[in-house]
């Protein structure tokens, strides 16, 4: 009896595995059976299916069709395999030639009249294909998406008709383009550094963050600047490479979030009302959570002291490590959380310590509450910590400009060049093995560093990131070795909680 194997690709959280769709046409009482782990969703596609089947003109065969999803143990979800089984029942109906399908794999939800609708994850499922040296059969509006992978062989389709005659006529077949140009106008959807009055320093380690990837956490009183200079950050940050690009765009793709455009580093700015499985990601069937969300890019926490405790704690093995492993009783999912923490908040819940409201006795102890919020070993994971001060209103009606963002980001990026070049990361990224070789002092300088690290009561953890922005800060200034001066510096930006 006729049987057509028809491939297509699952979604399992960063992966695409593949799925064949095996259908099997037999005598009997017509009956349409699907097995495979099959969830709600796509046990109602035999609806979809037939009504597409028939509204396109073709015959749907009155027999009994069985259906496997194999791996048989692989959980299956959505309407992804609308179109795979479709063209699974017209090959083993002999509608269309089985041997046209063999060269494919197909993704896309099948609508009653034929059309075909999008589905997410995508871009996942393309690069699958891609390395498989198969070509993949999507809906339309998924094309753009699906051709970032290089040597991608993508063919969109509105219609299962459309489909069909593609396979039947291979001379229409034409890949989609692939289109990886960056908008000229990508860095003026920014505001501007210069906009930015007086804050020397804070601008000063705006711009060593941006040029190592370090995390940065900002304490000042309401009004300060903080948020204004966080909202300037994504300006000063060099260009995504290529690679990083096509991370991100994968796990856009399996949350569903386009950002337009596409190529500029994402910018997530949660509330600090946001739960622990928004901020981690989850789900029965876990999504991204907003640290994966802004992995290559920044993740700004306002008001930091008011998120729960329990949410910010979820930020340490991210921080450490770069992804975030999220554990459910069916499966396991891990997704990329290689973010840019950068960190704002008032020195005490009234934001003025120096001039306390009536009714608080002791400042400095409501201060020192109001910040122990924040834990050691959190605070431990941030690069740099910087003191942002209120300026005068006299100072903020003189008509000063400081540097403009395109003017940072040039040295930014010159930095950033640097560090790839040398060690293929940034700095903030260096291993052990890396940070040996690649940020070694002369012994004096070496003594310095230790003396300066016992004062402060500084960890391990703490020294290792010290050399880290002395590093940035030598790449900054084009230095091949880390000096007394870089040290120097580096130390000023962790003082504020030691």
């Amino acid at each position: 009896m006729p049987l057509a194997i028809v491939q297509t690709r699952a979604r399992v959280g960063m992966n695409a595995p593949q799925v064949t769709v095996e259908v099997h046409l037999s005598n009997g009482l017509p009956a349409f059976n699907m097995v495979g782990l099959p969830d709600a969703a796509v046990r109602e596609s035999k609806e979809r299916v037939r009504s597409a089947i028939l509204n396109a003109g073709f015959d749907f065969p009155q027999r009994r069709i069985t259906i496997n999803l194999a791996p048989a143990d692989l959980p299956k979800d959505g309407g992804r395999f609308d179109l795979p089984i479709a063209v699974g029942i017209l090959a083993a109906s002999e509608q269309i030639a089985l041997a046209s399908v063999e060269p494919f794999e197909f993704i896309g939800e099948l609508a009653l009249s034929g059309e075909l609708r999008p589905v997410e994850g995508v871009l996942t499922a393309s690069i699958a294909a891609t390395a498989a040296k198969l070509g993949l059969f999507v809906p339309q509006r998924n094309a753009a998406e699906a051709a970032l992978p290089a040597s991608s062989q993508i063919y969109p389709c509105d219609h299962l008709l459309q489909v069909c005659s593609r396979l039947k006529n291979p001379a229409l077949l034409s890949p989609h383009p692939r289109c990886m140009d960056v908008e000229n106008d990508l860095w003026s959807r920014y505001p501007d550094l210069a906009d930015v009055k007086g804050q020397h320093l804070a601008r000063r380690a705006l711009e060593v963050a941006a040029a190592g990837k370090h995390n940065l956490l900002m304490m000042g009183p309401p009004g300060a600047g903080k948020s204004m200079l966080a909202a300037r950050l994504p300006g000063i940050l060099p260009p995504m490479t290529e690679a990083e690009t096509m991370e991100t765009a994968a796990i856009h793709s399996v949350s569903q979030y386009n950002p337009k455009p596409l190529f500029q580093r994402p910018i997530r700015t949660p509330h600090h009302t946001a739960s622990s499985v928004a901020l981690a990601g989850g789900g029965s069937n876990p999504k991204p959570g907003e640290i994966s969300l802004a992995h290559n890019g920044v993740l700004f926490l306002d008001e930091f002291p008011e998120f729960p405790r329990k949410v910010l704690e979820v930020l340490r093995e991210p921080l450490e490590t770069g992804e975030i492993a999220i554990s459910r009783a069916a499966q396991q999912v891990v997704y990329p959380a290689n973010f840019q923490l950068i960190a704002a908040l008032n020195p005490c819940p009234c934001g003025h310590p120096k001039q306390p409201p009536e009714g608080c006795t002791n400042p400095q102890q409501c201060c020192s509450k109001y910040q122990s919020k924040l834990s050691g070993p959190l605070l431990d994971r941030i690069d740099m910590h910087i003191q942002v001060d209120a300026l005068p209103i006299s100072d903020l009606q003189k008509p000063e400009h400081g540097e403009s963002s395109d003017e940072v980001r040039d040295r930014v990026t010159c930095a950033r060049a640097i560090q790839l070049q040398r060690q293929g990361c940034a700095n903030h990224d260096l291993n052990s093995k890396q940070l040996n070789a690649f940020c070694q002092l002369s012994d004096a300088d070496s003594g310095f560093a230790l003396q300066a690290v016992n004062r402060l009561g500084l960890s391990a953890r703490g020294y290792h990131r010290i050399l880290k922005v002395a590093r940035t800060l030598a790449d900054l200034a084009q230095a091949e070795q880390i000096s007394k001066v870089h040290l120097s510096e580096a130390l000023s930006y962790r003082a504020l909680f030691n």
